[in-house]
């Protein structure tokens, strides 16, 4: 192919879709990597099913990822993709609103059978990829599975080995149309399959096979190029939220010095986490699979008693459970990270979809006052910091603290800069010693100017104290059930918790006038939306300011002076309204909810509109 035929583009979004034992995350996940070797920025968005193995070829079995990448900023996975490809009828149907008019569609046609059409549920003597229902955009039809089977008919796998390979047939396709180097999968199948060599080698035939096609027909008349997008110098890697959670852990634990002990019970989309930290027992990481929630948080406040980071995680069915050890924990005063991968609820509700549901559960999900700081992730790579962050407080305040990461965070990715040593903040421990004893007593419940307690470690001689869920009198820790000092107690947990509001960062603004009409505040995972929605109103000629909120428990100290620089205050949420509610609380702030709960995140478009809205009044 000429150097000639090549087109560039400044970003480019694709979405992968199949059944969920086509290998759709694989493809989508190793064509990222690819991508990241590359040079561009990028934002992914896998979209899982929510049934184990739903029946395959029906609509509910359909896997998709989302892959949106460029030359320059990519602030989301892209509100609609500009190529579509398709393994069978069901993915084509489920998929098929995501794509741009004149997007270009890839279809598998060995996927639109009569089978296939049926199970998909399309009328009788209907398939799309035949008649003209699909004229709006240009399609081209590949037989992928009859292709793969083809190549590899000599290698002596039986026909649902071959089958298992047509993924990589499309992955080398999608490499030629986008002049991508196959050189990283091809090392990524030998590592993966390096006792199945057999399965390494039809992996890559098919991949190189798929290429091969690609550049033999000239599909879509000509290939694309993505130049490398600027970047701050340093060595980058590709990651996924959960993947910078557990390396975030890790950072924190060897700031501060101390083993991490990790508990949890499976459920998604946190499970990721426990997988990654159960490969790095090098650096001191206990992980416990428990029998339940309630026995890992529980496992994990004796660890933090004997003087571990404990951590432990779920997303919200599981913090419930867990809802009466966390309220133990505070009363303990012990630090203990929470981490809620938060998805869509209540109850199982959508498992394997997106919300910010959890924002009250966190900051009042519990029995009599239990107040706890809440720290929030806004993008994949940014868990890193903000699950370090958890770590500090926690540790610095002897509290449990919520790390709240979601869904879209966890699983989705971005190129992340690798930090030195000297770029995380210290993390001071205080454990208490013999020196502390007063006339020969430890008073575990005394307290520095913070209103914090030191940490008194088991086997520590003469630090014996009692502990349990009954209120403690202050500074002794003796059981009391006097109600002047229950009273005292309350207040003094409150305060501590609002202290921490003398540690953190003042609020800033990401963007926009320091004064005007309109501030749009947002938290987690709407950052990258409301980033990239104001940066297009700005190339519009609107300039509106936007305030993104790390901390949601203590707010910044000076949150309610900033929010009184606008005239009105735009708070968009995954969820129904609770930020918002918030912030009227707290400040009386006049805050207008701007509320998704599909289980899908905001689309640039979406964001803007609203904007517009509000503005034109």
């Amino acid at each position: 192919m000429s150097k000639e035929k090549i087109q560039f583009k400044t970003n480019v979004v694709i979405r992968f879709a199949g059944d969920s034992g086509d290998g759709i995350q694989l493809t989508g996940t190793q064509f990222t990597t690819s991508t990241a070797l590359a040079g561009n920025d990028l934002a992914t968005y896998p979209d899982y099913p929510a049934e184990i193995r739903a029946p395959a070829g029906t609509i509910a079995g359909v896997s998709g990822f989302q892959l949106h990448f460029g030359s320059d900023e990519v602030h989301t996975s892209g509100d609609y993709s500009d190529v579509l490809v398709v393994m069978n009828a069901a993915a084509l149907k489920a998929n098929l609103s995501h794509l741009k008019k004149g997007g270009i569609i890839i279809a598998n046609e060995d996927g639109f059978d009569e089978k296939n059409l049926r199970l998909a549920k399309y009328p009788e003597g209907e398939n799309p990829i035949r008649d003209d229902s699909l004229e709006e955009y240009q399609v081209h039809i590949v037989p992928v599975t009859k292709l793969t089977r083809e190549c590899l008919k000599d290698t002596g796998l039986g026909v649902r080995d071959m089958d298992r390979s047509k993924n990589m047939f499309v992955l080398g396709l999608l490499y030629y149309m986008y002049n991508r180097s196959m050189d990283p999968t091809i090392q990524f199948l030998e590592s993966k399959f390096a006792k199945k060599p057999e399965v390494a080698e039809a992996n890559v035939k098919a991949m190189k096979a798929g290429y091969s096609f690609a550049d033999t027909t000239e599909i879509q008349h000509g290939r694309f190029e993505v130049k490398a997008a600027p970047m701050v110098k340093g060595t980058y890697r590709s990651i996924m939220g959960n993947q910078a959670t557990a390396f975030g852990l890790i950072a924190a634990s060897r700031r501060a010095n101390l083993p991490i002990y990790y508990a949890t019970y499976p459920i998604t989309p946190a499970s990721d986490i426990l997988h990654e930290l159960s490969r790095h027992k090098n650096f001191g990481v206990v992980t416990v699979q428990a029998e339940d929630e309630i026995s890992a948080v529980a496992s994990a406040i004796g660890a933090s008693f004997g003087g571990s980071l404990a951590v432990t995680a779920s997303a919200g069915p599981g913090i419930s459970l867990k809802t009466e050890a966390i309220s133990l924990a505070t009363i303990y005063e012990i630090p203990l990270v929470v981490c809620d991968i938060q998805r869509a609820g209540p109850s199982t509700g959508l498992p394997t979809k997106m919300e910010q549901a959890d924002l009250m559960q966190a900051i009042y999900g519990r029995p009599g006052e239990a107040p706890l700081p809440v720290v929030a992730a806004t993008s994949p790579a940014d868990c890193f910091d903000a699950v370090f962050e958890a770590c500090r407080i926690a540790l610095e305040f002897m509290t449990p603290v919520f790390f709240l990461s979601d869904g879209y965070l966890a699983n989705g990715a971005e190129p992340w800069r690798f930090p030195s040593s000297s770029d995380l903040k210290e993390i001071r421990v205080g454990f208490a010693t013999e020196a502390d004893k007063e006339n020969g007593v430890y008073h575990p419940y005394k307290r520095d100017e913070r209103l914090v307690r030191k940490w008194a470690r088991p086997g520590t001689p003469g630090l014996e104290h009692r502990i349990g869920g009954l209120e403690k009198e202050d500074v002794t820790g003796n059981v009391s059930y006097d109600p002047d000092n229950h009273e005292t107690m309350v207040k003094i947990r409150q305060q501590k918790v609002d202290n921490i509001a003398d540690h953190i960062p003042l609020q800033e603004l990401d963007s926009g006038p320091e004064k005007g009409e309109l501030l749009v505040i947002g938290w987690g995972s709407t950052y990258g939306t409301i980033k990239a929605a104001l940066k297009q109103l700005r190339e519009e000629g609107v300039d509106v300011a936007h305030a993104h909120l790390r901390y949601l428990n203590p707010f910044p100290k000076n949150l309610g002076e900033l929010i009184k620089n606008y005239d009105r205050i735009l708070v968009p949420e995954v969820n129904n309204g609770q930020l918002v509610r918030l912030l009227r609380d707290q400040f009386l702030a006049p805050a207008i909810p701007y509320n998704k709960i599909k289980g899908q995140p905001f689309a640039v478009a979406e964001i803007k509109n609203r904007i517009w809205e509000l503005l034109n009044r």
